[in-house]
């Protein structure tokens, strides 16, 4: 089996032809080139469900510490503390432990009511109207106010704090991402900080503020300045971007399972497998980067330390060896574990609020709307990002 780009078979993680349906190059690879070499970008990627579960949790061989994306693997950056997705043992231990506190089950299953509220004022001014935008109307707004009333940012402010940080994801069509020392700039929510170390709340930031924790030094402390800011920023990019694509993907693919759709109208108790079935088939996340710290055998092949990883998400989520019929979508599937949130020391830790925010924006949308179709005379589009794939507007025609 090949390990290099052999033939006519190429994985171009910037070609937006290919991101536009990378599922036929997936399968190729998965088949033809489980370890894929770009040597255009330099950069190798695993493709089936065992390689990429087995690297997500190797974290001893393929390591966060490097960044895990790929523009920034192969820049060299230094990265700064706090950037939980970007950080290795003990340190990624301590900070995770930090955030786990904000984001206890207990404290997730309490927002299922404000999410709800958020959903329905989003979507009631809609009722009668001949179509929406699942992304426009409904994903870039519940996230939006769900994590800026977490984070205790005022609401007047919450679209310009989203629109900067999706604005650091953007890239242009067919190229990498530009890539600079301080790409985590957290000054956007100085002020706020600032303001609330004189009006302490029960927000994220305050709770940031005043927890304790033992450092990689054995220093009790808490949190300086630097570091809260850059949880805020990570936190607030984490909690809009993904569950906006998420959003636009349910309306996209339930568009063209009406079938399904329609048992979903019928049976609402559906809908929480069907979540988990779209994060699956469509995971806003496609790939995740390593960094190789030490040289690791696949495939027959072996991947000299220093390189950089891709494990394609994407590609395992729909490997035949792990879901029979992995290509085709249903809301019936036993999935199992996916590795759309990642997978052991990396989990992500917003997974919980991800899938409750999925279902109830699906179930509140399928009380109002059970029928739609896409809109394409509105030429809806994906948004030009390397490390996150979704739709910028998802138009829908209701009858």
């Amino acid at each position: 089996m090949t390990t290099t780009m052999t033939g006519d078979l190429s994985y171009d993680p910037y070609s937006v032809e290919i991101d536009a349906d990378p599922y036929p190059v997936f399968a190729r690879l998965r088949e033809e080139a489980p370890l894929y070499y770009n040597e255009q970008y330099d950069f190798y990627a695993l493709s089936r469900f065992e390689d990429v579960e087995r690297g997500l949790v190797d974290r001893d061989t393929y390591i966060s510490g490097r960044g895990g994306i790929l523009e920034i693997i192969k820049a060299g950056i230094q990265m700064p503390p706090g950037i939980l997705i970007f950080e290795d043992p003990p340190t990624h231990t301590i900070h995770r432990g930090l955030l786990s506190r904000v984001f206890t089950p207990r404290q997730v299953n309490g927002l299922e009511p404000k999410i709800r509220e958020f959903c329905a004022r989003s979507l009631d001014p809609l009722v009668g109207e001949r179509g929406f935008d699942f992304v426009a109307d409904l994903g870039a707004q519940m996230p939006m106010r769900v994590i800026g009333m977490l984070l205790g940012i005022p609401e007047d402010d919450q679209e310009a704090v989203r629109d900067k940080g999706n604005a650091r994801l953007r890239t242009k069509p067919g190229e990498p991402q530009k890539v600079s020392e301080n790409f985590v700039d957290g000054e956007m929510f100085a002020e706020y900080l600032d303001w609330r170390v004189e009006h302490p709340s029960d927000d994220i930031m305050t709770q940031l503020m005043n927890a304790e924790f033992e450092d990689e030094t054995g220093t009790r402390r808490t949190l300086r300045r630097e570091e809260i800011l850059t949880y805020l920023t990570v936190v607030a990019g984490a909690g809009n971007e993904t569950t906006t694509r998420l959003i636009g993907w349910a309306g996209k693919v339930l568009a063209e399972h009406p079938e399904q759709r329609r048992e979903l109208v019928g049976d609402p108790s559906l809908v929480p497998n069907a979540i988990e079935e779209l994060l699956r088939y469509e995971p806003p996340a496609p790939h995740v980067g390593r960094y190789v710290a030490k040289p690791v055998e696949c495939h027959g092949t072996t991947v000299p330390e220093g390189s950089a990883m891709l494990l394609l998400v994407g590609a395992a989520n729909r490997d035949e060896r792990r879901y029979p019929g992995g290509d085709r979508f249903d809301i019936h599937r036993e999935i199992g574990q996916h590795l759309t949130f990642g997978y052991g020391a990396h989990y992500c830790l917003g997974a919980a609020l991800a899938r409750l925010e999925g279902r109830v924006a699906l179930e509140e949308v399928l009380k109002r709307f059970p029928e739609w179709d896409v809109d394409w005379s509105q030429e809806p589009h994906l948004a030009p990002t390397s490390s996150v794939r979704g739709w910028e507007s998802m138009p829908v025609l209701v009858p």
